[in-house]
């Protein structure tokens, strides 16, 4: 146990898709009670919601809606039945989304991830992460505390005090973007101060170059990332491993491919979609707008949670062509209408000073009678004309791209 945080990390991969599904219709029961999906799961009966299959048949929420929804009817959009003042603290992001933080104890799920970063009881922690209005701060703060630790509410900036408070209280750990530890060691390196208790570290909300993870490596602090939002905590955390981001354990992680709610095959890029199973806030299939991939097999670390690979881009992609706005949801309708297709990337680019789409299509048995038929379904859904190219199968970049717009202009 001293390697785990406890034996739901290592437990065998059916069992906990057995269990995660005996907790979804009940999930789905309290999620009705409010007015949004009340409406989106009309006619669904919650106890048929018992694996992979059915869920992804439920509609997607897309986290792009979330501001639309909460301006027409605040401060939740209608997702949450119960009134703000059941929460333990409320939030607001930018967009502007509105967060309640559930009354619990560890309510982002976040203590599961320190401990992989080799968080442990009595270590003093410094969290950089902002403690004011978004829930960025609480995230980190509420997870190490549940793992007993002591935290410092540093926030960012002010990289003076910090010094002071890191020769005061000597934490070992850090939380917080791993661009601003990198100016903490260099400031601390300019000046002179010692912050060299700093011996482990839990970053998110920016990017990790490898560069960046051997620098602070060399200097002795064991760097770990984490994949969470605002809306739903600790999606997936780094382990001693360092092979791809392990799920968090209570959550239903999908792949999807972007503009749809269609899971896609194991390893290839896609959009994130999660449902948690919060009884407070439960959210079903949010579409984050982030592109990853699931990795083969289990962590060698002895989880045994799916992985993922981390941030590989947006998977919005729309873009205006001509005009007219050409979105994701219309070419996956193209692999609809057209099932002999695999893979499929709208190339958007300039002849002289127009706009031109090509619709670039793996398919294992290419025609001039498809590509015409492909062409018709193109401009019927855009209302726009393209031209049409084939690749064999797995002859496509598989990087989640649907939308690629190569237009230059001088």
């Amino acid at each position: 146990m001293a390697d785990h945080y406890d034996t739901l990390e290592t437990r065998d991969p059916s069992e906990r898709e057995a269990s995660l599904f005996a907790q979804l219709p009940e999930i789905l029961k309290v999620a009705v009670r409010s007015p949004v999906y009340a409406e989106r799961l009309k006619g669904i009966d919650p106890a048929s919601i018992t694996n992979r299959e059915a869920l992804a048949k439920l509609p997607v929420l897309r986290k792009a809606e979330l501001p639309g929804l909460q301006k027409a009817a605040l401060p939740f959009g209608g997702l949450v039945a119960d009134a703000p003042g059941s929460f333990g603290r409320l939030f607001t992001s930018p967009g502007p989304i509105f967060e309640p933080e559930s009354a619990v104890s560890d309510p982002w799920r976040s203590a599961r991830g320190l401990f992989a970063a080799g968080f442990r009881r009595g270590d003093v922690v410094l969290n950089t992460f902002s403690y004011h209005l978004t829930p960025g701060g609480f995230i980190m703060d509420s997870g190490a505390r549940a793992l007993g630790c002591a935290v410092i509410p540093a926030g960012p900036g002010n990289t003076e005090q910090q010094f002071e408070l890191i020769e005061a209280y000597r934490p070992i750990a850090y939380c917080g973007t791993p661009d601003f530890l990198k100016i903490l060691l260099d400031g601390a390196a300019a000046s002179g101060r010692d912050i060299s208790s700093i011996r482990r570290a839990l970053v998110s909300g920016a990017a990790f170059p490898k560069s960046l993870q051997e620098e602070f490596s060399s200097k002795g602090i064991e760097a770990y990332q984490a994949y969470a939002t605002a809306d739903l905590g600790f999606i997936a955390h780094e382990t001693p491993a360092s092979e791809g981001l392990v799920v968090n354990e209570d959550i239903i992680v999908e792949i999807v491919r972007p503009g749809t709610g269609d899971p896609v095959p194991e390893g290839e890029v896609g959009e994130i979609v999660v449902t948690t199973l919060d009884p407070h806030h439960p959210f079903i299939r949010l579409a984050l707008g982030d592109l990853t991939a699931v990795m083969a097999g289990t962590s060698p670390c002895g989880r045994t949670n799916t992985r993922i690979k981390g941030w590989m881009g947006r998977a919005d992609q729309a873009t205006k062509v001509k005009g007219m706005f050409v979105r994701p949801e219309q070419v996956a309708e193209i692999g609809r209408r057209h099932p002999e297709l695999g893979r499929l990337r709208l190339i958007v680019t300039r002849e002289g000073e127009t706009d031109v789409m090509t619709l670039a299509a793996e398919t294992a048995t290419p025609s001039d009678n498809l590509a015409a038929a492909i062409g018709t379904t193109l401009q019927s859904l855009t209302k726009l004309k393209g031209t049409v190219t084939f690749a064999s199968p797995g002859g496509l970049p598989n990087d989640g791209k649907v939308i690629a717009d190569q237009r230059k202009y001088d």
